[in-house]
């Protein structure tokens, strides 16, 4: 989304002067809280905005919690909101996309943002304004006869100046984005042969390499765990694929590591038509790991970044894998297959051998895992295993200053008696589903040799009515998440 800012730092008098003049149809005007209201604060339309409260039967400093709307008398839109730096950074994206939604469901194609308050106020107001308009002003995937009004285009920001922040913050709302269109494109457009077209183009748009591992390589690499699920696929065109992200200056090497089921079709063990529906959706986590690379080659993060995506479909057919197969991972390992709908930790098995064989500093993976997950978390905060005390206390860390909210989950060495086999070295799952995201993150900490670690279980993935500062319903959870993660981890 090529959404240009032009940040302007002037007085009252001058905002209103450029409303006035027409150039804005769309206004917000994020306002401090203070405790004797507005005194002293000098805001362009304060009739207005007394008139609006008043009339509604509202208290001034309930903006805190609902935001305003009228029109001015020129015809443009106006929406006040407060924004109260003392709550959390969830709480505050939530109220600026509540605010921005006012006025984002008319369309415009330019939007002003004036904000108020002492500096480390407007500071705050101006990043969580734009990062919020960024991420929801752009037109995301849709294939109607009749295409909706075209996006955003340009923010003017009045009252703050400071371009390379907002530059990092830019950077992180592409990287969201690109996560969502890559997670909203059906699974006829996003086999993971087209997935490996549209990687090779963003490799070279952004100058990253690119090495694909394709079915033919995987099997002569005894890749069984990966190839047992791609092999249902009448295509072969599945594939683990490696882009990297160097920088002159960096220090350590990250991996990520994307789960890609571009369709899921739960194999042998058949989804019902219900829990199939929207499982194109099943390779957000490669989407999500995508967008971290995304956002941090255009920050020129000083970091390494090794990015694993694993590319192929869970389908059903007489060559799909099944039940009380014994099939030989990558590392060795030999495991008893109990459901084919445990596709997910297949894949990702063979995945984190290949990206711990190249000893990064330490490791992500992300991946729409369990149900289990969804079932103890709901679908706003997603869950957090490791194998790392220390990377766990970040993990939350980086949640709570993202506004990407996560849970830790344990990783006691006594929930592997579930997964043990009379047959193999272990079972993939268990048939009773009991803390099946927990033994999930068990079975895929036997891959990852003894590399630093964090797995997450996207259950916030997809959110009805959107989440933090996201409105659509796939929220791109992760990416702000990752980028803070790998700020606290230089």
């Amino acid at each position: 989304m090529g959404v240009r800012v032009v940040e302007k730092l002037i007085q009252n008098q001058k905002v209103m002067s450029e409303i006035n003049g027409g150039e804005y149809s769309h206004i917000l005007f994020v306002l401090p809280v203070r405790e004797n209201g507005l005194a002293g604060i000098a805001i362009p339309y304060h009739e207005k905005l007394n008139a609006a409260v008043t009339r509604r039967g509202m208290k001034m400093n309930e903006l805190i919690e609902n935001p305003i709307s009228c029109d001015l008398d020129h015809g443009a839109m106006a929406v006040w909101v407060m924004l109260d730096i003392s709550k959390s950074r969830f709480e505050q994206l939530t109220i600026m996309r509540k605010a921005l939604d006012l006025l984002l469901t008319e369309h415009p194609q330019q939007l002003a943002i004036s904000v108020y308050g002492n500096e480390k106020e407007r500071r705050n107001a101006a990043s969580v304004g734009l990062y919020t308009a960024w991420v929801n002003g752009a037109r995301l995937m849709v294939r109607k006869k009749k295409m909706p009004p075209k996006p955003l285009k340009s923010i003017t920001l009045f009252g703050y100046k400071d371009p390379g922040k907002f530059a990092d913050l830019k950077a992180k709302a592409d990287g969201n984005l690109l996560a969502r269109e890559l997670t909203l494109l059906p699974a006829n457009e996003l086999t993971p042969g087209l997935y490996r077209e549209r990687i090779r183009h963003l490799a070279k748009v952004n100058s990253w390499k690119v090495i694909e591992f394709d079915m033919k390589k995987l099997r002569k690499l005894s890749a069984g765990a990966f190839v047992a699920v791609a092999q249902g696929s009448a295509d072969e065109d599945a594939a683990i694929v490696r882009v990297r992200y160097t920088h002159k200056d960096a220090k350590k090497t990250v991996a990520l590591v994307g789960k890609g089921i571009c369709f899921d079709t739960g194999g042998h063990n058949l989804k019902p038509a219900k829990y199939m529906h929207g499982m194109h959706e099943d390779m957000n986590g490669s989407a999500v790991a995508l967008g971290i690379l995304l956002a941090a080659t255009r920050q020129k993060l000083p970091v390494n970044i090794d990015c694993w995506v694993a590319l192929a479909q869970n389908h059903i057919s007489p060559k799909a894998y099944k039940q009380n197969d014994v099939v030989t991972a990558l590392n060795g390992t030999t495991i008893e297959i109990i459901h084919t709908d445990a596709e997910g930790r297949m894949v990702l098995a063979d995945t984190l051998t290949l990206a711990s064989s190249e000893k990064p500093d330490f490791m992500i993976d992300f991946a729409t895992l369990t149900g289990s997950c969804v079932t103890a978390l709901g679908n706003r905060y997603s869950g957090v295993f490791s194998n790392r005390d220390a990377l766990i206390s970040k993990a939350l860390d980086a949640g709570i200053e993202s506004g990407e909210r996560v849970c830790a989950f344990p990783m006691d060495s006594d929930y592997e008696v579930a997964l043990d086999s009379k047959v193999a070295d272990i079972k993939q799952c268990t048939l009773d589903g009991e803390a099946d995201h927990i033994l999930a993150a068990k079975f895929l900490q036997r891959f990852v040799d003894d590399t630093p670690w964090i797995h997450m279980d996207l259950s916030a993935s997809r959110c009805d009515g959107g989440l933090g500062a996201v409105a659509s319903d796939v929220t791109g959870f992760g990416v702000a998440w990752g980028m803070r993660m790998l700020k606290l981890t230089e």
